[in-house]
């Protein structure tokens, strides 16, 4: 249990945050969520005793194991699936003492070693960390690597991996997804649904969260408030609770100018005074409960184009890549007006590539790349916003690419973009990533595009901003192809999805749940002893026809048994739901804390062992599901 009793905490001469008292118990999924600003990572620093508090207390439980993603990491020479198995520290402790004493021919230090090993599960490690591996999206042939060979956002999941390694019994993920393709988030979004122990996290993914917390920490000027439930039933809490209490101070409104003008009628009057002070007494303690300040919703809006053709750009036949080596092949792309196209697929598999070949950044190898006359790209790279020269305003920058405009228009534009005032004159060296994406966006929309190339422009984002991108995006009248981890922003703004894996590039039929569906049932076969060595799936010592309907015929006839199991996980994981959904209702009593809050702890872990129950069985649920499809087809 971590227990914040009347904390406080501040950072510089800045109180972040002040009378926090909040109980979070074993077992809990806790989304940490607030405006940027508002002390979520200094939060995190004070539970890691990086940061004092400033009042009050912070109780953690003694022996409490912590993990968390570090910020950086060294050139290391360390494989780098080595570099993860060092996240158990216990474990490579252990093993490094299995090596002292195998160079010393110490043989009871040995056996010694080997029994530590053993209790710590130590000899099935190097699997558990590949499996890590893969999941976070490193091929087989990189795990050997150097660290030092990664790139910033590789070493980043090479972090994350190593966090996930460390045998914990609170996690703490500050924005786990930002360095992530959607394929990796739909494996740790999985991956932490089956995590044992306490999960803080801060993201501003609300899909994500959606899909593995079961509270809501918001951190609100300076004050902290805990809900029960993910992140869509936090935003329905808060905003009923934001109603009822404008409703309070309105109703509360009416009775002092009700009282006063009493007051003030007949305090004079001998007659009235008693009642008239009667009435001040009351008008003196009412609650004054504050009026519902709303915060200032973000919008910007890409402008119209000055032309949108029917047909903007075709890449027939097309083999891109780079240095005459192809990374994707004979692709066949079409972009039309008002087409809305998100681009599914991993890290690597080519999506990037595909949107330099679009836009006409990487000349194709072979085939054709056709664009109309009047085509205006605006293109965000992943890089685009590390791109900003250091040292640069706003204002510089926008006047840099458009030296004909006058001063004051420039100013309009970005007062548009919520660079008013003096903010246009800020050196970007001191503006957030969010605000310096924001930035790149204002200068990109200033070229009216007819059609917008968006490759992860969500990473340094806020919840607030990716809303407001996406309303843009929706009244935006060209064609858009987004590049994007965010499933929430995928689905408000795509109508179609193309999957680029495997070096091609294919049209995908169905919605993100298929794609996430279709990515579990790959990489369940593809890990699998028959997806690995199933001479037909290699291409090789393919089985007769008699023989595959022999065997077709074989599976046929254990699919009752199969079919049976399949629905008694069915009929639990329904109870399941019930219980969850029981115990997340009481668990937002106030009452269940009363006392000693033994009851609020026990629900807590109750919940706790009910969600690891359910992702055994999903994961059960998922490989019953397969193999009578396999056996269907």
């Amino acid at each position: 249990m971590i227990a914040f009793r009347d904390f406080a905490l501040r950072q510089g001469g800045r109180l972040l945050l002040s009378g926090v008292d909040a109980v979070l118990h074993a077992g809990s999924r806790v989304g940490v969520v607030g405006r940027n600003g508002s002390g979520k990572s200094s939060l995190f620093a004070a539970i890691q005793g990086r940061l004092e508090a400033d009042a009050g207390s912070l109780d953690l439980p003694a022996g409490l194991r912590l993990a968390a993603v570090a910020q950086e990491t060294p050139a290391l020479p360390d494989a780098a699936i080595d570099y993860v198995l060092g996240g158990d520290v216990e474990l490579a402790a252990a093993l490094d003492a299995e090596v002292d004493a195998q160079a010393c021919g110490d043989d009871a230090a040995l056996v010694a070693a080997h029994l530590r090993i053993e209790a710590l599960h130590g000899y099935d490690a190097r699997a558990r960390a590949a499996r890590l591996l893969h999941g976070l999206g490193f091929a087989a042939d990189t795990h050997a690597r150097a660290v030092a060979t990664f790139s910033g956002g590789w070493r980043v999941r090479l972090n994350l991996a190593r966090a996930l390694m460390a045998p914990s019994d609170l996690l703490l993920l500050d924005e786990p997804t930002n360095h992530l393709d959607l394929d990796a988030v739909l494996w740790l979004e999985e991956w932490l649904r089956r995590y044992p122990g306490t999960l803080l996290v801060i993201s501003h993914d609300r899909d994500f969260l959606d899909g593995v917390i079961s509270h809501t920490l918001h951190l609100h000027e300076g004050r902290a408030r805990l809900y029960a439930g993910d992140y869509t039933a936090f935003e329905r809490q808060r905003a009923e609770q934001l109603r009822l209490q404008q409703i309070m101070h309105d109703k509360e409104q009416a009775e002092r100018a009700h009282l006063q003008s009493f007051i003030d009628r007949f305090k004079a009057k001998a007659t009235k005074a008693r009642q008239a002070q009667s009435r001040m007494k009351r008008l003196q303690k009412l609650a004054g409960t504050e009026a519902v300040r709303a915060e200032r919703a973000l919008h910007f809006e890409f402008p119209q184009p000055a032309r949108v053709p029917t047909s903007l750009l075709q890449l027939t036949g097309v083999d891109a890549g780079y240095a005459r080596t192809p990374v994707l092949r004979q692709v066949r792309f079409a972009l039309q007006a008002g087409d809305r196209i998100g681009l599914l697929g991993a890290n690597g598999a080519g999506k990037s590539t595909l949107v330099k070949t679009l836009v006409g950044e990487l000349p194709p190898l072979a085939g054709e790349r056709v664009a109309h006359k009047d085509l205006r790209v605006g293109y965000f790279a992943q890089h685009t916003v590390e791109s900003l020269r250091a040292g640069a305003s706003p204002f510089d920058h926008l006047r840099e690419q458009a030296p004909q405009a006058t001063a004051q228009e420039v100013r309009d534009w970005l007062g548009r973009w919520d660079f008013a005032g003096d903010r246009a004159f800020e050196s970007v060296d001191v503006l957030s990533g969010g605000e310096r994406a924001r930035l790149a966006l204002a200068l990109i929309a200033w070229t009216r595009p007819n059609l917008l190339l968006l490759d992860e422009p969500t990473n340094h984002l806020d919840l607030d901003m990716r809303e407001a991108l996406a309303d843009a995006l929706n009244d935006f009248p060209g064609a858009l192809v987004l590049v994007s981890h965010d499933r929430h922003l995928l689905g408000l703004v795509c109508d179609g999805f193309w999957r680029v894996a495997d070096g091609a590039v294919t049209a995908f039929d169905g919605d993100l749940d298929d794609y996430a569906r279709w990515l579990r049932g790959r990489d369940a076969v593809a890990t699998s002893p028959q997806g690995r060595n199933d001479p037909q799936a290699s291409g090789a010592g393919a089985a007769s026809s008699r023989e595959r309907r022999r065997d077709a015929a074989g599976q046929r006839e254990r699919l009752q048994p199969l079919r049976r199991q399949l629905q008694r996980v069915e009929q639990r994981l329904a109870a399941i739901t019930a219980e969850c959904r029981d115990i997340e209702q009481r668990l937002a009593d106030p009452a269940v804390y009363a006392g000693d809050g033994s009851e609020g702890t026990q629900l807590g872990q109750a919940l706790g062992a009910l969600r690891r129950e359910q992702g055994t069985l999903e994961a059960e649920w998922l490989q019953l599901y397969e193999q009578i499809e396999a056996a269907s087809a």
